[in-house]
Parts: structure tokens; C-alpha cells; sequence
């Protein structure tokens, strides 16, 4: 294929995309049509179907590339280049990060978009599970054992570790945003608290003797 012709396919599959996010988002997948996603792509159905099979398919993908682009904009698809910062100020990072990326409207959707279709698509939510919170709790575990070996973190199992301070930092704000919606969503400053809030009490578990600055003070401003 020319690179002009690849060009132009992928452009309008990149459009398809686009549009089906915001019609399953609004609509959910039994509410959606292929007609109104090509309508809103400004395209045929049959240039939809070209490049999708079914609107099962079409689905599918949308979940991929929304869940698979969260990831992205933490980081959280190549490993970190850890060093010998502080603990603290690395797992504020993270938290701080992971509740900017995640706790916003969009995602909020799909979450709930996810959940109620489990039924329909058995492997949808572990899928995102895996994909999302599992990802995080591993990136979390690799910078553990980096942090045990610095003598900064108790000797202990990085996995349950990671597990507990991801949860701390996500379960809270998460669970209001599912049920209250977008109102549920917390703002940036009252994040950055939550997440120098989760840190502390983390670290007054975790930390090495003397290592642990419980008394952390106030958490810088958001701007």
C-alpha cells in the first residue's frame, strides 16, 4: 500500500475510533449503533464495517485503545528509570500521577461502561483490570524492591505491598466518582491531599525506622 493510501486508512480508522468512544460513552453498547458512529465519523457504514467487523469488534477496540491510552499518559507502559530519590517523593509522584490521569469524567464512564456490560463480555473487566490497576500495582511493586534494596523500605513482599498503597491512593476517590458521578470526582487540590495523605500513612507502615517523616506537614498547593 502507498504510504499516501496507508495514510488515509488510518486516519479514518483513527476517526471511527474517535466517534464509536463517544457514542458507546453516551450511549453504552446496546444504546449504539453503526449508523450513528459512522454518521458522527463522517463516513459510510460500510467504510466502518471495513475496518471493524462488528460493533462487538468496534467495542472491544474502543475499550483497548481508551484503557491502553490512560496507561500511556501515566507511564505506565515502560518501567521506571528508578533512582535514589526518595522514597516519599516517588510514590507521591505516582499517586499524584495515577488520580490526575484516572479520576476524570471520561474514565469514570467507561469504568461504569465496563461494569455493566461484564455480563456481556465476560473477559471485559478483567481485561481492564489487568490493563489498569494491575499494571499499577506492579509498576509500584518494581520501585518496592528498588527501595528495599536501598534500605529505605522494610524488608517485605513488594506484590501486597504495591497492592495496599494502590488501593489507599485509588479505592476512596474511585468508589465516589462510580456512584455520585462526575459531581463525585474530587478537585486537584483535594487529590494532591488525598495522595501526600496516603503516602504518609504508607510510609509510617513501610519506612525504615527514621525513614518514615510521619509528620509530613501540609501538602504543597496544587496550581
Amino acid at each position: 500500500m502507498a504510504n499516501g493510501a496507508a495514510t488515509r486508512v488510518r486516519r479514518s480508522r483513527e476517526k471511527i475510533l474517535a466517534a464509536a468512544e463517544d457514542v458507546f460513552l453516551h450511549s453504552g453498547f446496546l444504546g449504539a449503533n453503526m449508523d450513528s458512529i459512522a454518521e458522527k465519523a463522517v463516513v459510510s457504514k460500510q467504510t466502518v464495517y471495513a475496518h471493524f467487523q462488528s460493533k462487538e469488534a468496534l467495542f472491544l477496540e474502543v475499550i483497548e485503545a481508551m484503557t491502553g491510552g490512560a496507561a500511556r499518559a501515566i507511564g505506565e507502559d515502560v518501567e521506571d528509570k528508578l533512582d535514589d530519590r526518595p522514597v516519599r517523593e516517588y510514590l507521591t509522584m505516582v499517586a499524584i500521577d495515577q488520580l490526575s490521569i484516572v479520576m476524570t469524567p471520561r474514565l469514570m464512564q467507561l469504568r461504569r461502561m465496563v461494569i455493566g456490560e461484564t455480563e456481556r463480555f465476560p473477559d471485559l473487566g478483567r481485561s481492564l483490570y489487568e490493563n489498569g490497576p494491575l499494571v499499577s500495582i506492579r509498576r509500584i511493586a518494581r520501585a518496592l524492591a528498588h527501595y528495599i534494596a536501598l534500605g529505605q523500605i522494610r524488608d517485605c513482599d513488594p506484590l501486597p505491598a504495591a497492592t495496599q498503597f494502590n488501593w489507599m491512593v485509588m479505592g476512596a476517590p474511585t468508589n465516589a466518582a462510580m456512584l455520585l458521578g462526575d459531581a463525585g470526582i474530587p478537585s486537584r487540590s483535594e487529590l494532591h491531599a488525598h495522595a501526600h495523605e496516603a503516602v504518609r500513612i504508607f510510609l509510617s507502615a513501610y519506612a525504615m525506622p527514621g525513614d518514615a517523616d510521619t509528620s509530613a506537614g501540609d501538602p504543597p498547593r496544587a496550581t
